[in-house]
């Protein structure tokens, strides 16, 4: 998804044009997740950028996303470019340090 928002109107209050951009972003997030992953991933991962136009973006975390809207709108932005490129992803194996493995086995030991 990459959309120019409006976020100034005549005819409408400001906070409900923020209220409905955020509306149509968490839709768009929701539709994709939905679909089905691919052979080998564990979910959908997301790329994300978010300026005033589309030469002017900052990559950010998915959740950031709504809390940057409100930021524009504080900042009487007349537009915003969102950015959201859905990606699969496979979850890296978390692999226990030696030293935890060792903490666990001394609490077993008290344990018992």
């Amino acid at each position: 998804m990459k959309k120019i928002f409006k976020l100034t109107d005549e005819k409408k209050k400001p906070e409900r044009i923020i209220e409905a951009s955020k509306h149509d972003i968490r839709k768009y997030i929701k539709r994709e997740r939905s679909k089905k992953l691919p052979e080998g991933a564990d979910y959908w991962d997301f790329d994300c950028c978010f300026g005033q136009n589309s030469e002017e973006t900052q990559p950010l975390h998915v959740a950031q996303i709504t809390t940057a809207l409100d930021r524009a709108y504080e900042e009487k932005w007349e537009n915003c470019y969102v950015e959201i490129i859905a990606k699969s992803a496979q979850r890296a194996v978390k692999v226990p340090e030696e030293s935890e493995a060792v903490s666990e086995e001394n609490a077993s030991e008290k344990e018992v």
